[in-house]
């Protein structure tokens, strides 16, 4: 049996951490992502508030059942369903269906399309990008001036769509199905703050805009906005599912990754690829380690690696082959106070953990250092 064979199987994002900030589909998100070797720190940035018993939402219902729009825009399968799901408890459901029955209905994607039709209607058209640029563009190629455009807003206002609406001459009625607000226990926001600030994750995902916006608030509310620009700047990879959930974190000058479809699959695929792409791999005594962020990989085996450890292997990878003094590891432990007796712990227990105690060297009366390849030295001596 080959070293391959032996090797325990392992995902490609084993030994990295990510966030989830989604309220909506967060499940699924979790489960893809752990499914690929992930740990996963889930906390919703928001909470959806659906506005069954709104005024404001009964009030464009009876406004587009007593005068007919031209067109309806659905634009979330779940805002389309309660919207549907309100009229009928006000006793308006088969009014409301016969008028969209009537009109030019966009759908803005597929799971949209499938709640339209589970409503017993057709949607005319539906964008095969599933962005609400596309249907933008529809709409004004074909000519708005003088239409009734409602739209069905997806818990945030859609400024840009309805100011180009309204620029081309259309009316454009807004349909406020549900609300994005704050989530009610801010404890599991504020643990994922802390983790990304500290590098405790070593990526965010975000699917909706105002998820983004929420987390980018909370931050600045506590004084850790510059701290967590700054992590998601260098060591913390922002990843978004589209161009319209980056908005909020472009406008804080942080660059994104996003997949070419927007879905969850194709943005835990960019993850498999960007975070193993990022983490850093030496020749160090023979043997490859690659250093991921609660763990590191030897010879595409994985170990698991304490945090102190983590922090050790972080301090002594930053310059390969140059000796860390004590006192500088000691700085780098999380806690660990004035006592170098710490560094000699965490140091036994991460040469355990890596599997090959000499990977790491002591060197006497001065301190450790990553037993860098001979060959590599050359390459790490400017370093």
């Amino acid at each position: 049996m080959d070293d391959e064979q032996q090797r325990p199987d392992h995902g490609p994002l084993a030994g990295f951490t990510v966030g989830v900030t989604a309220a909506r589909r967060a499940d699924e998100l979790g489960a893809l992502l752990q499914r690929r070797g992930a740990a996963v720190l889930h906390a919703p940035a928001l909470r959806i508030v659906p506005l069954a018993d709104d005024s404001e939402l009964l009030a464009a219902t009876k406004q587009l059942i007593d005068q007919a729009p031209d067109v309806v825009v659905a634009t979330t399968a779940i805002g389309f369903r309660g919207w549907v799901e309100a009229a009928d408890g006000w006793g308006l459901g088969e009014a409301l269906l016969d008028r969209l029955r009537s009109v030019e209905l966009l759908a803005r994607g597929p799971k949209v399309k499938g709640a339209v039709r589970a409503a017993g209607l057709t949607e005319e058209w539906s964008p095969s990008s599933e962005s609400m640029a596309e249907v933008l563009d529809r709409l004004l190629e074909e000519g708005v001036d003088g239409r009734r455009i409602a739209l069905q807003l997806h818990g945030e206002p859609l400024p840009g769509f309805v100011e180009a609406l309204r620029a081309g001459g259309a009316e454009v009625v807004g349909v406020p199905v549900y609300r994005w607000l704050p989530p009610e226990d801010l404890g599991p926001v504020d643990r994922l703050l802390d983790a990304a600030v500290s590098r405790g994750v070593d990526a965010l995902t975000f699917t909706s805009a105002p998820a983004a916006a929420s987390l980018l608030n909370r931050a600045e509310e506590r004084g850790l906005l510059p701290a967590l620009l700054t992590a998601l700047d260098h060591d913390v990879l922002p990843a978004c599912v589209g161009p319209v959930t980056a908005v909020p974190l472009q406008a804080r000058g942080v660059d994104t990754v996003q997949p070419e479809r927007f879905r969850l699959g194709p943005l835990v695929q960019l993850l498999c690829q960007e975070l193993p792409a990022r983490a850093r791999a030496l020749p160090i005594a023979g043997h490859r380690l690659e250093i991921r962020g609660h763990a590191a990989l030897v010879d595409g085996e994985l170990r698991p690696v304490p945090p102190a450890g983590m922090a050790l292997l972080r301090a002594l990878s930053r310059r390969p082959g140059w000796v860390v003094p004590r006192a500088e590891l000691l700085r780098a432990l999380p806690g660990a106070g004035r006592d170098e007796h710490a560094v000699e712990t965490a140091m036994a227990r991460l040469r355990t953990a890596l599997g090959a105690p000499k990977l790491i060297q002591t060197v006497v009366k001065r301190g450790y250092r990553l037993a860098l390849d001979p060959a590599a030295d050359a390459k790490y001596a400017d370093a």
